[in-house]
């Protein structure tokens, strides 16, 4: 820091280009987005800014209010399914061998190095009424079928495909199957700093497998487990192309909403009046997340 200060022309020259890019291409246009959120409509592309809120009253309608708490309901349950199965994970991939860590975190993030409308797209492949998913099932069926009537008992009829496509469960799903890595990333890294020599301590004093994991794992690992709900339930509320493209018109969440505003009815005023609430509650969940880390450090202290 002393360096910094006797040479400031060094610091100027080396933090202006990227304060300038921050400046230019983020915070003037969310400056002007949250401008014309306060504005309205004039003629076909006109748009005057009158600083009243009502863009903000309109986004309390009972059809908006109830997107928002769907938004919220899918991204709980992301939220939570991530969760579940990330637990296991991320604990196999921290007591793997030392040689297959790097493996396994690869497997992890393999995903990534993929386009999401591509991964997308796969999805629709193996959930469709005719994908691999129900063709699995069929297969399965069919053999149970079989070994029914090879003993004697009635068939199980013609197998008929369950729609897994265009409902909410393939949206769950394929919120889960995007944001997955999210959580157990976080995960892995509270857990690989995990000092095993409580988990040893609490099995020597008579602690069974269960006990010991909810009472000392889960508690060392609850810096990972809060910073991996933060960062997968915010990225999952404003989801756009997975409820686009596997969700049904009773599947869309706010995201969907406001592209709308911004394409189809050509109401940026309103679109930017939903933008910013979204990035408000966005807000208000780094906020917890602060305060509650926060209050853990208070406590560790």
């Amino acid at each position: 820091m002393d360096n910094w200060r006797k040479n400031p022309r060094v610091f100027w020259i080396l933090s202006a280009p990227p304060a300038l890019w921050l400046l230019g291409f983020f915070l003037l246009p969310l400056a002007l987005i949250w401008a014309y959120s306060f504005g309205h409509k004039e003629g076909i592309i006109g748009i005057a800014i009158s600083w009243t809120p009502d863009n903000y009253l309109r986004a309390l309608d009972p059809l908006y209010l109830q997107i928002f708490l769907k938004s919220f309901w899918f991204a709980g349950m992301t939220t939570a399914v991530c969760l579940i199965v990330a637990l296991p994970v991320s604990l196999a991939i921290t007591f793997a061998p030392a040689r297959w860590k790097a493996l396994l975190l690869v497997l992890v993030i393999l995903p990534f190095w993929t386009n999401l409308l591509i991964r997308t797209y796969a999805l629709i492949a193996v959930l469709r009424t005719r994908g691999f998913l129900n063709a699995g099932l069929e297969s399965v069926w069919d053999s149970v079928d079989g070994v029914a009537r090879a003993v004697g008992l009635d068939g199980l009829g013609a197998f008929t495909p369950p729609q897994l496509l265009y409902n909410n469960f393939a949206v769950v799903f394929g919120l889960v199957y995007v944001h997955l890595p999210f959580m157990v990333l976080p995960l892995y890294a509270a857990l690989d700093r995990m000092d095993r020599s409580h988990l040893e301590a609490s099995l020597d004093l008579g602690a069974g497998q269960f006990r010991t994991f909810f009472s000392i794992t889960v508690p060392l690992a609850m810096p990972g487990i809060l910073s991996g709900v933060v960062i997968t339930f915010i990225p999952a509320l404003g989801s756009f192309l997975t409820p686009d493209l596997l969700g049904g018109t009773e599947s869309q969440m706010i995201a969907n909403v406001i592209e709308r505003q911004f394409k189809s009815a050509n109401d940026w005023p309103f679109g930017s009046a939903l933008s910013f609430i979204l990035m408000y509650i966005t807000f208000f969940a780094l906020a917890l997340r602060a305060f509650f880390s926060r209050g853990r450090s208070a406590m560790d202290t």
